[in-house]
C-alpha cells in the first residue's frame, strides 16, 4: 500500500523527534567515552560506545558536573534526537561516571580543581552552633541512615526540631534535588545547621556526593553544613566542602546533640563540686571568724590590762592628793577670813581647833 502522507524533510525530522521524545522522554544509556572535546568553552561533544556500537552525544558545558576523559565508563540521561543534517545523537541532560576506577579518576580531577579554588580551605570552615535546637535534614526519609539519625537524636536528647527535606540520595536526579533542598533551607533561614546524610553504599551509589554543582552549593551555604555520608572509610567531595564532617549518619546525630545521661552526670558532678567548694568556703570563713575573734579578744585583753594599769596609776596620784594624807604629813587646814581679831578653824590630822588671830605678818 502506498503511503498517503508526504513529509518535507524538515517535517519528517520534526515528527521523528516528537516520536522519540514521547517514547524516550528521558533515557539512560551507559557506555565508554570517546572523542571527548569542548568547543568554544560551552559546547561538549563526545561519543558513547560499547563493543559493537557508538552514538554521538551533545551537552552544554554548564551541565557537565563530573570531569570526563576518553576511556571513562559513564551513564548519561539524555533525549534521543535526529539533527537537522540527519544525524542521530543524544542530547545529554546529565552524565555520571560509573565503576570504581573511573569514579576515582573523576573524583581526583575535580578534587584538584576545587581545591585550587580554595573550596576546601580550613579557614572557610565554621564550627557547629552552640545549644542546637533546630536542625535542617536533607536525606531520603525511607533510608536506614535517616532512621538511625533520628533514633540517635531521640535517645541522646530528644525534643529537637527537625526541618526535613526528602530527596533521593543516589542516582542521576539526586544532586539537583539536594541542591534545591539546600537552597530552600537557606532561604527560609529557620534552622541553625543543615545535615546532609546518607547511609553506606557502593561507589556508584555514593557518586552523587561528588557532583560539582552539589559540592559548590554546600560550600556556598549560609547555614553551617554537616555531612554524614556512607561509612567511616568513605570520603566525598561534599565532605571536603562541608563545615563539619561526621563519619556516619549516626555520628552526625551524636555531634549535633547532647547526651542526656552525660549531661545528668555532669550536673551531679557540678553539684558535688559546688557543695565541696561551699563547705570549703564555709570552713574557711569560720576559721577566719575564729581567728578574728581570737585577735579581737587578745586586743581587748591588752587594752583592759593597759586600762587597769592606768587606773592603778591614777589611784596612786589621787591617793597622794587626798587632804587627809596631807594632814597626816603635819599640815593643817585653816578655814575662815584671815584678819586680825577673827576666829578661824584649824583642822589637823587629829584635832579641830578654833583660834583667834592676834597678828599677821607678810612673808
Amino acid at each position: 500500500m502506498e503511503p498517503t502522507q508526504v513529509y518535507s524533510v524538515s517535517d519528517f525530522q520534526a515528527v521523528c523527534n516528537q516520536i522519540m521524545e514521547t517514547a524516550f522522554s528521558g533515557v539512560v544509556v551507559e557506555g565508554e567515552v570517546a572523542s571527548f572535546k569542548i568547543n568554544q568553552g560551552k559546547y561538549v561533544f563526545f561519543d558513547l560506545k560499547d563493543e559493537q556500537s557508538s552514538v554521538g552525544c551533545f551537552m552544554m558545558k554548564y551541565a557537565l558536573r563530573f570531569p570526563l576523559e576518553d576511556g571513562m565508563k559513564v551513564r548519561v540521561r539524555a533525549i534521543p534526537k535526529l539533527t537537522n543534517w540527519g544525524k542521530f545523537s543524544l542530547t545529554v541532560q546529565a552524565v555520571m561516571p560509573v565503576g570504581e576506577g573511573d569514579l576515582k579518576k573523576s573524583f581526583e580531577l575535580l578534587k584538584k580543581k576545587l581545591d585550587a579554588e580554595g573550596l576546601f580551605a580550613p579557614e572557610r570552615k565554621r564550627p557547629l552552633p552552640e545549644n542546637i535546637v533546630k536542625i535542617g535534614v536533607i536525606s531520603s526519609t525511607q533510608a536506614a541512615g535517616y532512621a538511625d539519625f533520628c533514633k540517635i537524636l531521640d535517645e541522646r536528647w530528644g525534643g529537637l526540631e527537625l526541618r526535613v527535606a526528602h530527596t533521593q540520595v543516589q542516582g542521576m536526579t539526586a544532586a539537583d534535588q539536594i541542591i534545591k533542598a539546600l537552597n530552600y533551607l537557606n532561604e527560609r533561614g529557620e534552622v541553625q545547621v543543615i545535615a546532609v546524610i546518607r547511609g553506606g553504599g557502593s561507589a556508584d551509589d555514593l557518586a552523587v556526593f561528588n557532583d560539582e554543582a552539589l559540592v559548590r552549593a554546600i560550600a556556598a551555604s549560609k547555614i553551617p553544613v554537616i555531612t554524614g555520608i556512607g561509612h567511616e572509610v568513605d570520603e566525598s567531595l561534599c565532605d571536603l566542602a562541608a563545615d563539619v564532617v561526621a563519619s556516619t549518619p549516626s555520628n552526625a546525630a551524636q555531634m549535633l546533640s547532647r547526651d542526656r545521661r552525660e549531661v545528668i552526670m555532669n550536673i551531679r558532678s557540678d553539684i558535688v563540686r559546688i557543695n565541696n567548694l561551699f563547705n570549703t568556703e564555709v570552713e574557711k570563713r569560720i576559721s577566719e571568724v575564729r581567728e578574728e575573734i581570737l585577735r579581737v579578744g587578745d586586743e581587748l585583753i591588752v587594752r583592759i590590762t593597759t586600762l587597769e594599769s592606768e587606773i592603778v596609776s591614777q589611784r596612786r596620784i589621787l591617793a597622794q592628793l587626798n587632804p587627809e594624807k596631807i594632814l597626816e604629813r603635819g599640815y593643817a587646814l585653816v578655814k575662815g577670813e584671815v584678819s586680825v581679831g577673827n576666829v578661824v578653824e584649824i583642822t589637823t590630822s587629829k584635832q579641830e581647833i578654833k583660834a583667834k588671830i592676834t597678828e599677821i605678818k607678810e612673808r
